[in-house]
């Protein structure tokens, strides 16, 4: 039986320092799976954040960073002041990362960049109102401006009967996530190891018979440390890495001209694969597409690649997400026990399993994360819910919930 696995979703995206402790307020940063975009594809630049031109030298990484402990009492702190600010609940989530980007072109280096910081998202309730603030600026001052803003914005909110913290008893017991392997423990990389990295991919391609040019070809690290903290008390924390090599090659010149890419990235740098077996898999999909025509009008057999499987699974995800099928939305709201797909096929959510980076122990509403079948043996058997959406549809959340720090959580899988 076909079986396409899920691993449940995953952290804030990027985030980085703010230099002016200014405030944003209810920004939707959807806790969306680590990736990195292909090189040639344009760089977007966040305000606030710090951007570090790199020079290259040999050795570990060993910039000092914010610890585990320091970015729980952030949180904790944070929940204090908004108690004292007058919330009657709040979590906070809490975010350290620090990222390495490195870009080569002709062998040599076109671009390198450090990124790092720390950001925090304060969501608070005041009976059933609630807000969200997010910030950069973690200062004792800054965090009880944060406090109050929240406090201020959700009395002025309009009540939302099924906003709410979820009840104790169903907190996730599971607290790190130590048994997943989500984080390199090989210590992080300096960046002449991802300019190699680079270098190697890029030679792979060039040398494949018909690849013309390079488009960009790049290698990236990220690690990133997470705090999930509640009133009821929960604390919840991990961290994870992900280490890629990823390319764009060019066949071809004028109207002729095609290109493809590869992108392959893995939580363990152990785990990934050679920068040459990247960049030849860049030059095999670029010259497949090398005189490609028009087939005349029929019916044929179709092969999806499998890039693109994914995001036809991705679209029957999102009708049994909870939000759609709460609003009277989704095309598959009365399918519930139906067949949805060929009997053949089943559709499993598998959040434990060792070194995936969309891994998690727990949800970001604290509840514990666990296997179950969303689609099995072609029938529809559950929907994607979090608490708020369960609350809607009379039915117990699936800990499914996602959250960036700039707003409340919502239903994923990704």
């Amino acid at each position: 039986m076909p079986r396409v696995r899920i691993a449940g979703g995953e952290e804030p995206h990027q985030i980085r320092n703010h230099t002016t402790g200014e405030l944003r307020a209810n920004r939707r940063d959807t806790m969306s799976k680590v990736g990195t975009k292909p090189h040639g594809a344009p760089a977007i630049v966040r305000p606030g954040w710090i951007h570090r031109p790199l020079r290259l030298r040999r050795g570990r990484n060993t910039a000092p960073r914010m610890n585990e402990r320091s970015l729980s009492d952030i949180a904790g702190s944070l929940l204090r002041t908004a108690s004292k600010a007058g919330a009657d609940a709040a979590d906070v989530l809490a975010v350290d990362e620090r990222s390495l980007t490195v870009e080569v072109r002709g062998g040599a280096l076109e671009h390198a960049e450090r990124s790092e910081g720390v950001e925090v998202g304060l969501r608070v309730l005041i009976g059933r109102r609630q807000a969200t603030v997010a910030a950069q600026d973690v200062r004792p001052e800054a965090l009880e401006e944060v406090a109050e803003r929240a406090v201020a914005m959700a009395r002025e909110t309009p009540e939302d009967p099924c906003a709410g913290l979820a009840e104790v008893g169903d907190l996730s017991d599971a607290r790190d996530a130590e048994s997943l392997q989500l984080a390199d423990t090989g210590g992080d990389p300096d960046p002449e190891s991802l300019k190699e990295d680079a270098r190697r991919a890029e030679a792979a391609a060039l040398a494949v018979t018909g690849i013309s040019r390079m488009d960009g070809t790049g290698a990236d690290f990220m690690r990133r440390r997470i705090v999930l903290a509640t009133s009821t008390g929960f604390v919840g924390s991990y961290e994870r890495t992900s280490r890629s090599v990823s390319c764009v090659a060019i066949t071809g010149e004028g109207t002729g001209m095609e290109r493809d890419h590869a992108h392959e990235g893995r939580v363990w740098a152990e785990d990934l694969p050679e920068p040459e077996e990247v960049g030849r898999l860049a030059a095999e999909r670029t010259l497949a597409r090398a005189g490609a025509r028009k087939p005349p009008t029929g019916a044929y057999p179709v092969l999806y690649d499998e890039r693109i499987s994914g995001g036809l699974i991705g679209h029957l995800l999102s009708a049994v997400g909870g939000t759609a099928v709460a609003r009277g939305t989704s095309w598959l709201m009365n399918a519930m026990g139906e067949m949805v797909l060929p009997e053949e096929y089943s559709i499993v959510e598998e959040p434990h399993r060792q070194r995936i980076g969309a891994s998690r122990p727990f949800d970001a509403e604290g509840l514990r994360t666990k296997t179950a079948a969303i689609v099995e043996y072609g029938v529809l058997k559950r929907w994607i819910l979090d608490l708020s959406s369960a609350r809607k549809l009379g039915l117990e959340s699936t800990a499914n919930a996602s959250r960036g720090t700039g707003g409340p959580p919502s239903p994923s899988v990704s």
